[in-house]
């Protein structure tokens, strides 16, 4: 095996690792229903009280479908609302609710557990270096 499909198995690995401890981590606190996709959706969320569908999916690198999927969920969980915007029909705006805000400590808990064990045994430098290998990684493949 070449060492370029080395690193794509290895990533992999890793996502699955980390999706398998924030599942653990939302357990532990008592949530039930998120998954660790709906991470990216409500930290956008966290940073904007307001956003558009279509600019969901856009910062989520998602399409549109599948944004609708993740928000459908957080609807039901009664995390975020979706409403339409009463000027333009075709604009849809996702906001969280109180059940959502109350939400922010666990998801920083679990988001602090997920970056210790990332950076456990690396220095600051090595982790940084870290970032910027996987971030030109990224591109490459994006390009």
């Amino acid at each position: 095996m070449g060492r370029h499909t080395e690193v794509v198995a290895r990533a992999s690995r890793i996502r699955e690792a980390a999706n398998a401890l924030i599942l653990r981590e939302l357990e532990r606190h008592g949530v039930k229903g998120l998954v660790p996709s709906h991470g990216s959706l409500l930290c956008l969320l966290y940073a904007e009280t307001n956003v558009s569908m279509c600019v969901l999916a856009e910062r989520l690198h998602r399409t549109r479908p599948t944004v609708t999927v993740l928000v459908d969920k957080l609807v039901a969980l009664g995390y975020v609302t979706r409403e339409q915007d009463p000027g333009d029909r075709r604009v849809t705006w996702v906001r969280l609710t109180d059940a959502g805000r109350a939400l922010l400590p666990v998801f920083e808990a679990v988001s602090d557990t997920l970056d210790g064990a990332v950076r456990r045994g690396l220095s600051d430098a090595e982790a940084a270096t870290l970032e910027e290998l996987l971030r030109c990684v990224q591109e490459n493949l994006e390009a």
